[in-house]
C-alpha cells in the first residue's frame, strides 16, 4: 500500500460515520435588474472608494486618453494582442516612450516588467456590486504576472462588458483561465493596521471605461 492509499483510507474511515452533508440552498441573484448607466455608475463609485482613478471615455477617445495618462513615462509593457488602435497616440511618442511587448514568443522576465513604469491591458469583465475587474489571460489582457509585477496598471474596460452581480461575471468567464481579480489598487494592513499599498501588485490603478 503507497502512503497515498493509507492517507485516504484513514480520511475514508475517519469520515465513515459523518451525517450527509445537507442540501446547500443556492437562491442568490443570478442577473441584474440594473440598466447599463446604473452599472456604470455603480462600478465608477466602487473602484473610487478602493481609491482607483477612473476615467469614462468615448471609445474613440481611448487613444488620446491612454497618452495622456502615460505623458512622462518612458517604459510600458503591453500584451501581444492589445487594440493597436489605443495605443495609435502612444506611438507618435514612441522616440521618448519604450513600448515592451510580452507575447508567447517574447517573455519578459520579472526583471523587465519591474523596469518599466506602467502596464496596460484591456478585462474581461467587472462586477459593479463590489468593484471588481476580472482579467482572464485573453491575448489582450497577456499573462498575470504582467499586470502584477509593474507599480501601474492602466486597464481598459469596455462599458459593455460590466455586469451588476458575480454570478454574470462567472457565466462569462471559461473556468479552465488563468484568472486574476482585481478591486482597487494592490493594499494591506500590518498588525497595527498600517495600510500599505503595492505589496502584492501595482500601487496605482487606473481604469479607463470605454463608453
Amino acid at each position: 500500500m503507497s502512503a497515498r492509499e493509507d492517507i485516504m483510507n484513514r480520511i475514508k474511515s475517519a469520515l465513515s460515520d459523518a451525517p450527509e452533508a445537507p442540501e446547500v440552498p443556492r437562491e442568490y441573484r443570478r442577473s441584474s435588474a440594473m440598466t447599463a448607466q446604473q452599472r456604470l455608475d455603480q462600478l465608477v463609485d466602487r473602484l473610487v472608494d478602493y481609491k482607483a482613478k477612473v476615467f469614462v471615455t468615448p471609445t474613440d477617445g481611448a487613444a488620446a486618453k491612454l497618452a495622456e495618462l502615460l505623458s512622462g513615462s518612458t517604459a510600458i509593457v503591453v500584451p501581444h494582442g492589445l487594440p493597436q488602435e489605443w495605443l495609435a497616440a502612444v506611438k507618435n511618442d514612441a522616440e521618448t516612450l519604450a513600448v515592451h511587448v510580452d507575447s508567447p514568443e517574447h517573455r519578459l522576465t520579472t526583471l523587465e516588467l519591474d523596469a518599466v513604469d506602467a502596464v496596460v491591458t484591456a478585462a474581461a469583465t467587472a462586477v459593479s456590486e463590489t468593484g471588481t475587474i476580472m482579467l482572464d489571460g485573453s491575448d489582450d489582457q497577456g499573462r498575470r504576472i504582467i499586470s502584477l509585477v509593474p507599480d501601474r496598471h492602466i486597464c481598459l474596460l469596455r462599458a459593455s462588458d460590466i455586469v451588476e452581480v458575480l454570478p454574470e461575471a462567472i457565466a462569462r468567464l471559461e473556468a479552465t483561465r488563468p484568472q486574476t481579480w482585481i478591486s482597487g489598487p494592490s493594499a494591506t494592513s500590518d498588525i497595527e493596521l498600517e495600510r500599505v499599498e503595492g505589496v502584492h501588485g501595482p500601487r496605482t490603478l487606473d481604469v479607463i471605461i470605454l463608453t
